[in-house]
């Protein structure tokens, strides 16, 4: 029990590497939260685990999310603040959209500066994730009315590194159609374009077929000559099958989706729409309305807490789309394209680190557009192999770094030694 979990948010991204960990790394206990209501465990989780984490002198780290008020737990628990604290940012609440300005809660953003404050070692899934938050604590600490702190990004920042969230991606061959099999079959995973900041707007091959009048020049995508199964043909005859995978709630825009897809409906298109991810208990209004409206239309809605059933329903669409307003990662994507869809994703975010420039749209129309030209050619994106370098987001590619992290002693002492000088 050399190494303390606690996930004040057990559900999502969060349960799947606090899952991953256990399975993966030696001697983890872990201790958690349900993933629901999530505010009061971003304001309260400190006091649950003052009570439910029983004293131990085998602990040597400490690993949570920054859901967790870790400066509170330190304060409640002085045992636990001898073990070295490690910090996971999944998200940060400093760049979270809000509808109105006066809606966010300083206390979220708050919660999350103290609690690297604490850390020996703050890990962010993304290089976005992590300058949107350290760039951003001047300009949030500024709403308080007097007395305000400074320079506290230049404490933080030595602390902070990128480890992006490992993905065990399952064997899907089972469950994918003919011709996803076969664009398996000629992708080559041993190749890969390490997937870092340095990377940023790498652009991959794409097809000419694929560029919109509206977009910017894409280079060509490469697709392989294969052969054909019989009732391939017949395949590319069946209507466009678009997914969406994301939480319903308001930060991952379904507005702009449904929008989209309404506007396919009237242009008559054909099309078919798989509306999956987790809910909460504010679900925006325009889920039951778009429900209503693309009843036609519906292959799958809502989640499934299968994840077999969940791979399966990824691995009958052909395109998977985000128009989040609020990404420092996405992992549902990268499962999606792993299951053989097309992304497209919106280009800002943390998108253009991972995925090449052809899959980006950078206006509602663009992503019209692109959606239009699919449903009258779903062979575009069906003979399509995909350039999206899976492989560098793996937990056979990053296990080693995880496990290192975890390790008691390193990085505090480097930590310790920086602050000291």
């Amino acid at each position: 029990m050399s190494v303390l979990l606690l996930e004040a948010f057990y559900g999502g991204s969060h349960k799947q590497l606090v899952d991953l960990l256990k399975e993966s790394v030696e001697d983890c206990v872990s201790f958690t939260l349900p993933a629901k209501k999530w505010h009061w465990r971003a304001r309260t989780s400190a006091l649950y685990f003052m009570q439910a984490v029983p004293a131990s002198s085998t602990y040597r780290v400490l690993f949570t999310s920054s859901v967790l008020n870790l400066a509170e737990l330190v304060a409640l628990r002085p045992d636990l603040a001898r073990l070295k604290k490690v910090l996971y940012f999944h998200e940060n609440q400093l760049v979270y959209p809000v509808r109105k300005s006066q809606e966010r809660d300083f206390q979220y953003g708050y919660n999350q500066i103290l609690s690297c404050l604490v850390a020996d070692v703050v890990a962010f899934n993304s290089p976005f994730n992590m300058e949107s938050f350290l760039s951003s604590i001047s300009t949030f600490l500024k709403t308080m009315p007097d007395h305000r702190p400074k320079d506290l990004d230049r404490l933080i920042r030595p602390k902070c590194r990128v480890l992006h969230f490992p993905i065990r991606f399952p064997d899907v061959t089972r469950f994918l159609p003919a011709h996803k099999r076969l664009r398996h079959s000629v992708r080559c995973d041993d190749i890969h374009t390490p997937a870092t900041q340095s990377h940023v707007q790498r652009s991959a091959p794409s097809c000419p077929e694929l560029t919109i009048d509206s977009e910017p020049p894409e280079e060509t995508l490469q697709i392989q000559p294969v052969s054909r199964p019989c009732g391939y043909e017949r395949r590319n005859l069946q209507p466009l099958h678009i997914v969406w995978p994301h939480r319903w709630e308001h930060d991952k825009d379904p507005q702009l989706f449904f929008q989209t897809l309404l506007k396919l409906k009237e242009r008559q298109l054909s099309f078919e729409v798989s509306v999956l991810g987790e809910t909460f208990a504010d679900v925006p209004d325009i889920f039951s309305e778009a429900k209503e409206q693309l009843v036609d239309h519906i292959q799958h809605w809502g989640f499934m807490p299968s994840k077999e059933d969940y791979l399966k329903a990824l691995c009958q669409a052909d395109v998977v789309v985000s128009t989040a307003k609020h990404e420092f990662f996405g992992v549902a994507m990268l499962e999606a394209v792993h299951c053989g869809c097309y992304p497209l994703c919106p280009k800002a975010l943390v998108y253009p680190e991972i995925f090449p420039a052809t899959y980006l749209y950078s206006t509602p129309e663009q992503l019209y557009k692109r959606l239009q030209d699919f449903c009258k050619r779903p062979q575009l994106v069906r003979h399509h192999v995909t350039q999206v370098d899976l492989h560098a987001f793996s937990w056979d590619t990053l296990g080693d770094s995880f496990r290192s992290l975890l390790g008691a002693d390193s990085d505090r002492m480097l930590t310790e030694e920086h602050v000291m000088t």
